[in-house]
């Protein structure tokens, strides 16, 4: 993604999250980021037109899925499987431990997407979307086993 697409994925936004969208400086905000801790691509249809969009952030040996929007017509058709497959992708190329994300507890089919791609429930936060009061259900996936710390008995 680029700092040209950022109104594209505004409107986008704005059609796919109506009640709590990311405005346009909160879109650019992220991409000023990157790509020191952010990640953020697009997915385009044959004629270049933008039909999704996601963003990682990740530091410290664990990211997070920041967004993933795919437009409506372009659902069930592999491209929120693209999209979250490049962000486990950049989050492995990071030595990133673990990826967490945050999805409305109403939102069946991404939790469904979630889930086939290993994520699984750590925690609930409580009316996290405003202004509809919807709880977020928080999914982690690990990528990689954290290595011993500290003493083991094998090197005491």
């Amino acid at each position: 993604m680029s700092d040209a697409d950022v109104p594209t994925v505004h409107e986008l936004e704005q059609s796919l999250f109506p009640e709590d969208a990311w405005s346009e400086e909160m879109i650019a905000g992220e991409l000023a980021d990157q790509p020191r801790t952010r990640h953020y691509v697009v997915a385009e249809a044959p004629g270049g037109e933008i039909v999704g969009y996601a963003g990682l952030a990740a530091a410290g040996g664990q990211a997070d899925v920041q967004t993933i929007g795919v437009r409506a017509d372009q659902r069930k058709s592999g491209v929120g499987a693209a999209l979250l497959t490049e962000l486990l992708d950049e989050a492995a190329r990071r030595n990133s431990e673990a990826v967490f994300l945050e999805v409305r507890a109403d939102n069946a089919a991404a939790r469904r997407l979630y889930e086939r791609f290993g994520f699984d429930e750590v925690g609930i936060r409580k009316r996290y979307y405003q202004p509809s009061d919807v709880d977020a259900i928080v999914m982690c996936r690990t990528l990689r086993e954290r290595p011993p710390m500290g003493f083991t008995r094998e090197n005491t």
